[in-house]
């Protein structure tokens, strides 16, 4: 087990095979880093069984203690398990790329193209990504906090999440789960012995050599900005804001807004032109990086701008799990580690509910018939077992008619 632990499990499918299967996410998932994650469980947990519920759920926690779009980092960590470090890649490309050329396009486009936040149709999808986040959180409670003890855990998790909102604040009620979870939890009750299933396929010197490479990209990018001209220092604002937040989605725009719109790179209409456009495309919220990157007003700007921008802010991602990762699962072997990750899986589930409360269903249901179209779609996915892809479009359907 230690040597498994160590290089990781060999690759079970084709790179081809994630590529596939993720740009149909790519193209059809909107709602935003907590939905992600339900069509995530629904595409590879329920479906095709790439990986287990408790894997599953390891990834998850492990990505949410991470710097960065934890649902992104889910992904990759999906592709790196499925079929090694070309699976990492074709995941993350496939996920993010349908997203970055519609906003790269908006980008060309700002003045021909304007979403409302009002929109039907967007209303619509708000209203199915509140299903698609429900029906998760139905199945990983179902798995996760089987029995009272750790069904107090998410009660407890949730609470903090709603009263003291703060990029910071999932961070802390993890780790609480996880130390009460190490505390309270029975041995018998929190799956041990269950091979945890996402390793990484790296060695652990590899590992430790990508953690190596984002500390010193993070130390020495500011250098090169000075020395390096344009590219270096588009990179390196880039970089900066995906090493450094924590909560991932709307938590990194204070920071672009910083490197991007006071450094006057972006106007902030355009900043905010841009930001409205985010929130109609599927796939994740980073990729408004890549707009920022097309529509800069320094030397390096255009597709090129967008590329770069686009993998400076999601290369820390890349690097942290990557180096956490292998170190992540072999803890997972310890009893008394198993106990803490078994707290750590019951709070996340405190986490997806506070957040299926406040923003997805306080945004995305303000209405009667946006509550309809929730219910119906929440009732298509679990009874009916709908495509996911066809609910979505049925409720943007739905919305532009009666929203």
């Amino acid at each position: 087990m230690a040597a498994e632990g160590a290089a990781g499990p060999q690759a079970q499918g084709s790179a081809w095979d994630v590529f596939k299967a993720f740009l149909v996410l790519g193209l059809t998932s909107f709602g935003g880093p907590v939905a992600h994650l339900g069509y995530f469980r629904e595409a590879f947990v329920s479906r095709r069984a790439w990986l287990s519920e408790a894997a599953y759920a390891d990834l998850v926690a492990l990505c949410q203690v991470l710097p960065g779009p934890a649902s992104s980092q889910v992904g990759m960590g999906i592709g790196l398990h499925r079929a090694g470090l070309p699976g990492m890649a074709a995941a993350w490309t496939a996920f993010t790329l349908p997203s970055a050329l519609l906003l790269a396009g908006f980008a060309a486009g700002l003045a021909v193209l304007q979403p409302s936040a009002e929109t039907g149709w967007l209303l619509g999808l708000k209203a199915a990504a509140a299903a698609v986040v429900a029906q998760a959180l139905i199945g990983m409670a179902k798995s996760l906090t089987p029995d009272l003890p750790r069904g107090a855990l998410a009660i407890l998790g949730f609470f903090p999440l709603v009263l003291a909102p703060h990029p910071m604040t999932p961070v802390l009620v993890l780790l609480g789960g996880g130390a009460l979870g190490w505390l309270f939890l029975k041995e018998d009750s929190n799956g041990a012995g269950e091979a945890p299933g996402v390793l990484n396929t790296l060695p652990r010197k590899g590992a430790l050599a990508a953690l190596a490479a984002f500390a010193a990209l993070l130390a020495l990018l500011p250098l090169a900005a000075i020395e390096g001209g344009p590219a270096a220092a588009l990179i390196d604002k880039f970089y900066r804001a995906g090493s450094l937040v924590f909560g991932g989605g709307h938590v990194v725009l204070p920071l672009l807004q910083s490197e991007m719109v006071s450094t006057g790179f972006v106007s902030e209409a355009d900043f905010l032109a841009g930001y409205g456009a985010a929130q109609a495309v599927p796939g994740p919220l980073f990729t408004f990086a890549a707009f920022l990157g097309y529509a800069s007003e320094g030397a390096v700007t255009g597709p090129l701008g967008a590329a770069l921008a686009l993998i400076a802010i999601f290369l820390p991602s890349a690097l942290l799990l990557l180096g956490v990762l292998p170190f992540w699962a072999g803890l997972r072997e310890n009893a008394a580690l198993r106990r803490g990750l078994a707290g750590v899986n019951a709070a996340v589930v405190g986490l997806l509910a506070a957040a299926f409360y406040d923003p997805v269903l306080l945004e995305g249901v303000k209405s009667l018939p946006a509550a309809l179209i929730a219910i119906g779609g929440l009732g298509a996915l679990y009874f009916a077992k709908v495509p996911q892809w066809l609910v979505v479009a049925a409720a943007a359907l739905a919305g532009a008619v009666l929203l």
